[in-house]
């Protein structure tokens, strides 16, 4: 089942997605592993990669991303409205974060990666894509992005999705990762949003009805 191996973005927009939208999603996703399952060529590509790989591209000051943002555009126009907006979202907390701390950043080329198995769940969360930075020198910020239009990321989310950060991203401290809601420039630390101890629990509990729900609606395609 591909929802038993998932990005952790896309669990989080599941989790808090309205009914209706969780549904097409989860039907979409039923569609493509039957497509798999019958040898048919997927195509597509990763939608927000490309963005996010330019996005590091400007936090180390070797390109503009409005400029590369117009480039992809122009190349795939799929991309002529959900583009702008992301990189909007991402300048404006970027920039207002320079202008906040008025210290040097640098970009870290090697960012950390994990995948975490769910053994309740016989699932594995994937946290991969980070944006890894070292400010002053010395302080470091790992950075999770967050890109869906709907729904926005809510505090509780944004607790449950740092908690799993904090699980799969060993030797690294909790107070330095953050989620970063690209399109609402909206960016989650624990300083801010202190987890509750809940947390574990609400991930399974989440997680579990997600995967039920999967597994009733793929009934529809049997």
């Amino acid at each position: 089942m591909p929802l038993a191996k998932i990005h952790l973005q896309k669990l989080l927009m599941l989790f808090y997605a309205p009914n209706n939208l969780r549904i097409e999603k989860l039907r979409a996703d039923i569609r493509q592993e039957l497509k798999r399952e019958r040898g048919d060529s997927e195509g597509g590509g990763d939608f927000y990669t490309p963005f996010w790989s330019d996005a590091k591209a400007h936090v180390s000051g070797t390109a503009d991303l409005r400029v590369l943002s117009g480039d992809r555009i122009d190349n795939n126009r799929r991309r002529r409205n959900l583009y702008p907006r992301l990189t909007d979202g991402f300048l404006d907390y970027w920039n207002e974060k320079r202008r906040w701390r008025n210290e040097p950043f640098e970009l870290i080329p090697s960012s950390p990666r994990a995948r975490f198995p769910i053994p309740e769940l016989d699932a594995v969360v994937k946290v991969e894509n980070l944006l890894t930075i070292r400010i002053g020198g010395q302080e470091d910020r790992i950075i999770y992005p967050y890109f869906s239009k709907e729904p926005a990321l809510p505090s509780e989310g944004a607790r449950i999705g740092l908690w799993l950060l904090d699980q799969a991203l060993k030797g690294y401290r909790l107070e330095d990762m953050r989620i970063l809601d690209i399109l609402r420039s909206a960016s989650f630390g624990t300083i801010d949003y202190p987890l509750h101890g809940d947390e574990r629990d609400l991930f399974l509990q989440k997680y579990d009805h997600v995967l039920r729900e999967w597994k009733k609606l793929k009934e529809d395609y049997e």
